[in-house]
């Protein structure tokens, strides 16, 4: 006789490679296995008709019976399909046949928090902060509907391309009673439950506030606060709130744990002013902490965290917003015309024997940078003397010389210019980034001596349009068509400027010549490509591979 382990591994092999939506007509094309639970997976899913990408929740009738179906999965869909909140999976329908249920879900291409973990293993405090300010938005949206998570945890926390945190995973989550508490049942992660849980009492919002404190002690130290063996021992201590002290952390971390962990729900703070708490309030923009700025360039310690998806790790990755409606701003033509730049030079001959004859030009490109992208924007400095940030909002601004006139997208499509004195309020608070940035990167310049040969002001609409990194480099594509690759560990850059049989490659080499060399696309023809070149021209093409 089949064992029920074996009809539920039988029951996850039969999921069709193409499903019908018999309520909305749809086809969609099952892709590959994303993640996995106890009675489901999760497989990225393709619309046929759009080509819109998205994951599917499968769950399989067997492994549930007709009583979990009705009180779990159909309870989940109930809940989950009426949320609309940035920081919660969006949910895009469901539907069923003999074999499974299948929700249709927002794909989420960085995968998880847990991924993420996995391969850092911790998280700054600067990061945590980024992705708590996302949590608590989702979770007060999931309260002010009278709905309790009830399994808070890293693997249930899913990111956005844009390394946007929501919450999802909504098979446990309930809706609290008229006294605030949901049925008295011991569910979710043994490691994340709150004392009321473990001491059988019910949930409340209060328990999610708790898995919070749980998480922010995982992120920031690798491992959970409660982990001791047996089960029962365990238990005790998250009923005592006893858990090793985090010396190594910040006063202000420490502090906001042992508030979010205290043993009685009511000395928890509420989600209104978690954010009032000193470890979001201090003092942590640009310059504020310290030496921090001096570290942006090689540290990136604001940046996003490792993408565990990607083969390239993505640290960062940067996007001028674009109207919709205008295909040609779009991030895939961008990355494709890059692409083709590129491979136009790598393909053009072997690599070269001896040294390529070029000559000294002006090329416009950026010298310096500074990456705080998860808090404010990405800044860099161009070799004409101007500077530019490329903010979260997808919004950008750039100081333009001679005469410090003031250049403002607000996204691809728009462009409006001021001088420094008419700048308007609103903008204001961008203008002050933007300027303490520059002052930052002209710093640097004027230690360093660095010196580039004169070139043609960058036009007013002139703009960084995205940029992609990792741990070892950097790609900048820019609205005039140049592409920049940057090693992070050594002062090596590559720029491609033109178009066409016109592309001009321009090396800079540690010890080499301050403006750099510059290679007719005839030049890499007739004696290839050094292998310096080749490096940073298949470091872009790696690096680009992971937005397309």
């Amino acid at each position: 006789m089949e064992s029920r382990s074996q009809r539920r591994r039988r029951s996850r092999q039969l999921v069709a490679a193409f499903l019908h939506d018999p309520g909305s007509g749809r086809v969609y094309r099952r892709g590959k296995l994303i993640g996995k639970g106890a009675f489901s997976r999760c497989y990225k899913l393709t619309d046929m008709s759009t080509s819109g990408v998205f994951a599917l929740k499968v769950v399989p009738r067997g492994g549930v019976g007709r009583l979990r179906l009705r009180g779990k999965v159909e309870r989940e869909i109930a809940l989950h399909s009426r949320l609309r909140h940035r920081n919660i999976v969006a949910f895009h329908g469901h539907f069923a046949d003999r074999d499974h249920v299948y929700m249709v879900l927002e794909y989420c291409s960085r995968q998880s928090l847990a991924h993420v973990l996995k391969v850092r293993r911790t998280l700054t405090e600067p990061e945590v902060r980024y992705y708590l300010r996302g949590l608590v938005s989702g979770l007060r949206y999931l309260h002010q509907q009278r709905i309790v998570h009830r399994d808070l945890k890293p693997s249930n926390f899913f990111l956005s391309k844009n390394m946007e945190v929501k919450i999802g995973d909504l098979g446990l989550a309930a809706r609290v009673g008229p006294a605030g508490h949901c049925h008295r049942v011991l569910c979710g992660t043994p490691n994340f439950q709150a004392p009321e849980v473990v001491s059988r009492n019910g949930h409340s919002c209060k328990s999610d506030i708790w898995a919070l404190g749980c998480i922010m002690y995982t992120v920031l130290t690798g491992t959970p606060p409660f982990t001791a063996a047996p089960l029962s021992e365990m238990y005790q201590n998250i009923r005592d709130g006893h858990y090793p002290e985090p010396t190594h952390l910040s006063p202000n971390a420490r502090n906001l744990i042992s508030r979010l962990l205290a043993p009685d729900p009511a000395e928890r703070p509420s989600l209104d002013h978690l954010l009032q708490d000193d470890f979001f309030t201090q003092a942590s923009g640009p310059g504020e902490e310290g030496t921090e700025l001096d570290h942006m360039e090689s540290s990136n310690e604001e940046g996003a965290p490792l993408c565990a998806e990607s083969p390239a790790h993505l640290l960062t990755l940067g996007t001028l917003q674009t109207d919709l409606a205008d295909p040609k701003g779009s991030l895939a033509l961008q990355v494709e015309v890059a692409t083709r730049k590129m491979h136009l030079c790598l393909d053009s001959g072997p690599v070269a024997a001896q040294g390529l004859p070029g000559e000294q030009q002006p090329v416009l490109w950026a010298p310096k940078w500074v990456d705080y992208s998860l808090k404010y924007g990405f800044g860099y400095q161009l070799s004409d003397g101007g500077s530019g940030v490329l903010f979260r909002d997808g919004s950008h601004m750039a100081l333009r010389p001679p005469g410090g006139h003031v250049s403002y997208q607000p996204d691809q499509g728009t462009l409006w210019t001021f001088t420094l004195r008419d700048i308007p309020s609103p903008l204001r608070a961008k203008l002050a980034v933007l300027r303490l940035f520059a002052c930052y990167m002209q710093k640097r310049v004027r230690e360093e001596g660095t010196m580039s040969m004169p070139v043609t002001p960058a036009s007013p609409d002139f703009s960084l349009l995205s940029f992609v990194a990792d741990s070892r480099a950097l790609v900048m594509l820019f609205s005039n068509g140049t592409v920049q690759v940057s090693l992070r560990t050594s002062q090596t850059h590559l720029v491609l400027s033109g178009e066409g049989e016109r592309v001009l490659l321009t090396l800079w080499e540690p010890g080499g010549p301050s403006p750099g060399i510059s290679y007719s696309l005839d030049v890499l023809r007739s004696h290839g490509c050094t292998p310096t070149i080749q490096q940073l021209l298949c470091q872009g093409l790696y690096l680009l591979q992971t937005v397309k």
